[in-house]
């Protein structure tokens, strides 16, 4: 016998029950740091997020952080405000120095899939160095026009060498094998190539990326800080502004009153951050302890010749942590491979590492967070010597902590996969050689912060050497996705030696990877 179902009532709302249902909302059109203060309320207040919203002026927020942030050091509520940036043409090294930040999220232009021919180039002011300018402009044509030649070589090798398949397109089959051309001509592309990028970050982020560019020793990194600052203190651009002030005028037309109400509403300026990064300025910390470290660095290792390196080294013996600790900050400070710092370091007595750390310690501020140096501890290191170009790549991993050294062409070049095929490495080569003496000339120049200056002129090609500190779940992330076919051949290397590095010291981990074999062919048609 089929029992007849009984049907179900939901309990009716009462205060003790409305207590119980949970509500989520998506909040839209507060300003950052009205925001951030209405999510700060939270701990302070009783209050719900739609009441203290209501209830929240600009001004209010802005007494609000002036008190917490600012004089209680609660730096976290800055955390809660989110800002989005344009930032357009800017030199290739100054989005390096820019996007490095742990808590940071963004996608710049990419050298691999746009051409940068037309995309000009920074130019730094040299002052009365009329040959340092020349020097300098000359080298960077010369670069751009080798590039265009290479890519152009390439791409036509590329399509003598892969066939079109029959259901593939022919749109889709050039700009695939354009892309993969790409990938070999950006060998040539200078640090100073313009580009653009976009940022989104919280103000706690945003303060401390200002200052760091404040204290930049390279003048466009500086004055890319005071634009930054500039932008979140002042009005920001909103999408909808030309479409609401049209609004408002069609609306002041009809009702005078009514147009001057709307106008609070839909053409008042928005500052996103103006208090939170109020008070960034140059970091009097970092700044002056780079200075000492580069001094005990010299000091250390006294000019002696850099050891040969593989392409990436595993550090992960055991260490004692203040070893790991001053052997970092003066990585950071030097060309030098990890390995060879700390041999030295661990032949010092325990007092003179010890002064070393102290280094890193003397100049810090009440309100400064440690240098990234200090960031030890973690079980494995890795010591990567490659392109700037495949770098740039593998500096986009925020999980693990990157030290990097400064650029130079003290560690050669790169050669790309498809230049002998393509019949140009020999010029390829030639016009790396003559940007890197450039880069010697010029650091040798009368212009203000010569050295810094002549970074401008390194390919993409030059190689660098940074220190990647990371858990075992990043380095198995890392060795997936990079090693992966689709993508680059130059950090595709990097992530399967990284695998193969793991695989020797750890052997019972490697079958968790699932890294592909960087030697295996790759179908260049697949993206």
């Amino acid at each position: 016998m089929t029992e007849t179902p009984v049907a179900r009532l939901d309990p009716p709302v009462t205060p003790e029950t409305r207590n119980n249902q949970t509500e989520v909302f998506a909040v839209h059109g507060a300003d950052p740091e009205v925001l951030a203060y209405a999510m700060a309320k939270y701990s302070r207040s009783s209050l719900s997020m739609k009441e203290s919203l209501r209830e929240i002026s600009s001004q209010r927020a802005e007494q609000f952080l002036n008190t917490f942030y600012f004089q209680y050091g609660h730096r976290s509520i800055a955390d809660l405000a989110h800002v989005a940036f344009a930032i357009e043409r800017l030199s290739l090294l100054a989005a390096i120095v820019l996007v490095d930040e742990q808590r940071w999220d963004g996608q710049e232009r990419s050298t691999r899939y746009q051409n940068f021919r037309k995309s000009s180039w920074y130019m730094p002011d040299f002052g009365a160095d009329a040959e340092s300018a020349a020097i300098y402009r000359e080298t960077i044509e010369n670069l751009f026009t080798q590039y265009h030649a290479v890519f152009e070589t390439v791409f036509a090798s590329l399509k003598d060498q892969v066939r079109k398949p029959d259901e593939m397109k022919q749109e889709a089959y050039e700009r695939t094998l354009r892309a993969r051309a790409f990938d070999v001509a950006r060998y040539l592309l200078p640090l100073a190539t313009n580009t653009s990028l976009g940022q989104i970050v919280n103000a706690r982020t945003l303060e401390t990326q200002i200052s760091r560019l404040l204290s930049s020793p390279v003048a466009e990194v500086r004055q890319l800080g005071e634009k930054l600052q500039a932008a979140a203190s002042g009005a920001a651009w909103n999408v909808h502004g030309a479409d609401f002030a049209a609004l408002q005028k069609d609306i002041a037309a009809l009702d005078p009153a009514l147009g001057e109400r709307a106008a609070a509403l839909l053409t008042r300026e928005v500052k996103t951050a103006p208090t939170l990064v109020k008070y960034a300025a140059e970091n009097e910390y970092w700044m002056r302890t780079h200075q000492e470290l580069r001094q005990a660095a010299a000091e250390l290792l006294q000019g002696e010749a850099v050891d040969e390196a593989p392409l990436v080294d595993l550090v992960c013996d055991a260490e004692a942590l203040e070893v790991e600790i001053a052997t970092t900050l003066l990585y950071g400070a030097c060309h030098y491979p990890y390995r060879q710092i700390r041999r030295h370091v661990g032949a010092l007595s325990a007092a003179q590492r010890d002064e070393i750390v102290a280094l890193g310690m003397r100049h810090r501020g009440r309100h400064d967070e440690l240098l990234r140096e200090f960031s030890s501890g973690h079980a494995l290191r890795f010591d990567i010597l490659m392109d700037i170009g495949g770098f740039r790549d593998m500096h986009r991993h925020r999980r693990c902590v990157q030290v990097l050294q400064a650029f130079t062409p003290a560690h050669g070049f790169a050669i790309p996969e498809g230049l002998a095929e393509a019949g140009v490495q020999p010029l390829y080569e030639e016009t790396v050689r003559l940007a890197h003496a450039a880069f010697s000339r010029l650091a040798a120049g009368s212009a203000p912060e010569a050295s810094a200056t002549a970074q401008y002129v390194l390919p993409l090609g030059t190689k660098n050497r940074a220190l990647f500190k990371m858990d075992f779940a990043e380095a198995l992330y890392i060795s997936e996705l990079r090693s992966a076919p689709q993508g680059h051949f130059s950090y595709r290397r990097v992530a399967w030696e990284m695998y193969r590095a793991v695989e020797r010291t750890h052997p019972s981990l490697a079958p968790y990877f699932r890294a592909t074999d960087a030697d295996a062919p790759v179908d260049l048609l697949q993206r």
